[in-house]
């Protein structure tokens, strides 16, 4: 195999690892917070605010993570 070839392979395993661990934590995050939403129902605003926060923090560096797989990839 060449190494063009290994590193398409390289890529596509990086690009997946990173989706994969980004589902996971804001699937984390969602159940955490429906938890705590359901303690305690008057905090679900705040709550709320801050999940939506961390996703976007989460998905950033999934992106981050995808572009520089993308980028060793077609290098």
């Amino acid at each position: 195999m060449e190494a063009t070839g290994l590193a398409y392979l390289a890529a596509g395993i990086g690009a997946g690892l990173a989706v994969l661990g980004a589902g996971f934590g804001i699937g984390r995050i969602g159940g955490q917070a429906m938890e705590g939403t359901a303690r305690q129902p008057e905090a679900g605003g705040d709550i709320r605010t801050s999940m939506i926060i961390s996703a976007a923090l989460i998905e950033g560096v999934a992106f981050f993570g995808l572009v520089i797989c993308f980028l060793l990839g077609v290098k």
